[in-house]
């Protein structure tokens, strides 16, 4: 991949995606281009059968680099040039189960692309936030949207709107996290749960993520028959 990206594949079927740009793994342009390379690769790899989203050193990431954006005309050109090399869509777009192991700092676009995954397990030395409203600015990788969607606009407004950090008891009281775990521990955790993931069905494993994502728009009568007839699709 890069230098700040590298992927491997266990024999269980789980890829594993470590971002590294120490010390807190700030997303660059190199490193968002070798995250589209690497989703890709798992994309492409029939054998996988769920994505681990990990980062080497104590945090998992403190969001973007925002130097870049002195190299553009403007903030919102930095922002559409960004976009246009966008890892977090084809991230949301696997068919497979995706997991983040999440420590140390969790912010900005570090903390959007964990709510992209299907399973979010955290050091208890995690801090949380979106800090863009400080800053002047909307989160940039979908915040106000992946937040809202986990819990709620009420508990995900006042979060957006002061920017406040979040400790590991809040992230679990509102549901960000589904598992907190040591710090010694997260990596061995998340591993154990990505091949927990591994072992179902492929096309099971896709159905089921598909109906859950649609119970998010869709009324209940037309959810449950849009699970009836991925129920008895062959």
């Amino acid at each position: 991949m890069t230098d700040r990206v590298s992927l491997s594949f266990s024999d269980e079927g789980v890829a594993s995606v470590a971002i590294s740009n120490p010390p807190l793994n700030i997303y660059d342009l190199e490193m968002r281009d070798g995250l589209i390379e690497s989703i890709a690769a798992v994309r492409d790899n029939p054998d996988v059968r769920c994505l681990l989203l990990r980062a080497e050193g104590s945090n998992f990431s403190a969001g973007a680099d925002l130097t870049e954006f002195g190299s553009a005309s403007s903030i919102f050109e930095g922002r559409r040039i960004r976009w246009d090399r966008d890892p977090w869509l084809p991230l949301l777009g696997l068919s497979v189960p995706t997991i983040a192991a999440l420590k140390g700092y969790t912010v900005g676009s570090g903390l959007e692309m964990a709510m992209l995954c299907d399973l979010r397990i955290a050091a208890t030395d995690v801090v949380m936030g979106l800090p863009e409203t400080k800053l002047g600015m909307l989160p940039a990788a979908g915040g106000t949207q992946s937040l809202t969607r986990l819990v709620g606009p009420d508990a995900a407004c006042p979060v957006v709107l002061t920017g406040r950090n979040l400790d590991i008891e809040e992230a679990l009281e509102l549901g960000i996290v589904t598992e907190a775990t040591g710090p010694a521990e997260l990596d061995r955790t998340a591993e154990r749960r990505a091949a927990q993931l591994a072992l179902l069905d492929p096309d099971i494993a896709m159905k089921l993520r598909r109906c859950i994502a649609a119970s998010k728009d869709l009324p209940l009568p037309l959810g449950l028959q849009f699970e009836r007839r991925l129920a008895l699709m062959d």
